[in-house]
């Protein structure tokens, strides 16, 4: 047998046992990189899982966070109107049981803002909520009218609720002042009267 036909029988041989290996080494290699796959898929998937149920938590803490906002608003809201359901009711029944009345003298009595009056005293004025004070002779009895001045020493006595009196807000710039036995509106930078309501108790 010549060299040639040798080398010939080796190559061949070699051959075919190399590619029952190389074939083996591909099925290898390949199950390999299924194997890598999977355990990536695998990952992946659980990552996956993970971020949806903290998505999940996340978005169920931020909706629980909401849900107590949204209640906690209707609470205010409902407290308020509570609120001011009181406070109507409560204004209602004062106004109705407790106004001015001219065709009643004792119109007052059992009011506390007139807790110490105790009638008419000669060189004193009374002011609901203030209580008795010294006037100057000349203006005890005095007769208020539109146009005039109320002095400056007697106009911080301020009307605490005008609507007892059937009485509406005053004007910007104006009050309500008690002036003796009768309430002026005045100017609050000059004292002039706009208006005077006589006698009121």
């Amino acid at each position: 047998m010549n060299r040639f036909t040798a080398a010939a029988v080796v190559g061949v041989m070699l051959a075919a046992t190399a590619a029952p290996l190389a074939a083996q080494a591909q099925d290898r290699s390949d199950h390999g990189r299924d194997h890598r796959d999977e355990r990536r898929g695998d990952r992946d998937y659980r990552q996956e899982r993970r971020h949806d149920n903290d998505g999940d938590r996340n978005r169920g803490d931020r909706d629980h966070r909401q849900d107590d906002r949204r209640g906690y608003r209707n609470e205010r809201r409902d407290d308020h109107r509570d609120y001011r359901n009181d406070r109507r009711d409560d204004h209602r029944d004062y106004r109705s049981d407790r106004r001015w009345d001219r065709n009643n003298r004792d119109w007052w009595r059992g009011r506390s803002d007139f807790n110490d009056y105790r009638g008419a005293r000669s060189g004193y004025w009374y002011a609901p909520s203030y209580g008795y004070y010294r006037v100057e002779p000349r203006y005890y009895g005095y007769r208020w009218t539109r146009g005039g001045y109320l002095p400056p020493a007697y106009r911080s006595y301020y009307v605490a609720d005008p609507y007892v009196y059937g009485l509406g807000p005053a004007p910007r710039g104006y009050r309500y002042v008690h002036a003796g036995n009768d309430i002026v509106l005045m100017a609050l930078a000059t004292g002039l009267i706009a208006s005077v309501l006589y006698d009121v108790f």
